[in-house]
């Protein structure tokens, strides 16, 4: 088990030079040097702030998470020795990826070409091929029973409307 310490700075580091960092903020910037429209709409431009913020939330909610309730770091060769299911991911298996998902689509709409665009699609297509052919396999054979059941209630991309309880489910 990695100390706190440690796995706080092993996911920090992770998030700003690692997966999100490299998706949200060092790509974009070299396909587009963040230069924004000026004809965009200010509308347009506080939509997109606003999906932005709001995709960052589920990033550093998940970090804490994973850090305190699943004893681990987002990297996946450093992974959680419990299986987390409180917070967001009670409505959502990948509240983490659906937050960047988020934030780059903001980062889209506020950027306005069309290489982010193809950009945005391949990011979830690669996600979704990680999720589904790493990630769910190596949970299953970690968690066994518990991530099967979690699996069952709570949905990989759309979230549910009302938040899962594993004592409902254990009925």
């Amino acid at each position: 088990m990695a100390s706190r310490r440690t796995s706080i700075l092993v996911s920090i580091l992770f998030t700003i030079l690692g997966g999100p960092g490299f998706v949200l903020v060092y790509l974009p910037w070299w396909m587009t040097h963040f230069r924004v429209p000026a004809e965009e709409p200010l509308g347009q431009k506080l939509v997109a702030a606003a999906m932005i913020a709001s995709g960052l939330i589920p990033l550093f909610t998940s970090m804490l998470r994973f850090i305190t309730e699943g004893r681990g770091t987002l990297v996946p060769a450093v992974p959680t020795e419990r299986l987390v299911v409180s917070g967001l991911y009670r409505y959502v298996r990948n509240p983490m990826y659906v937050g960047v998902l988020t934030a780059l689509a903001g980062e889209t709409m506020l950027l306005a070409t069309r290489q982010m665009v193809n950009y945005l699609i391949v990011v979830f297509i690669l996600m979704h091929l990680f999720v589904v052919l790493y990630e769910e396999p190596t949970l299953a054979r970690r968690h066994r029973e518990d991530y099967q059941r979690y699996k069952r209630n709570v949905p990989r991309w759309l979230p549910r409307i009302t938040p899962w309880n594993d004592s409902d489910s254990a009925k």
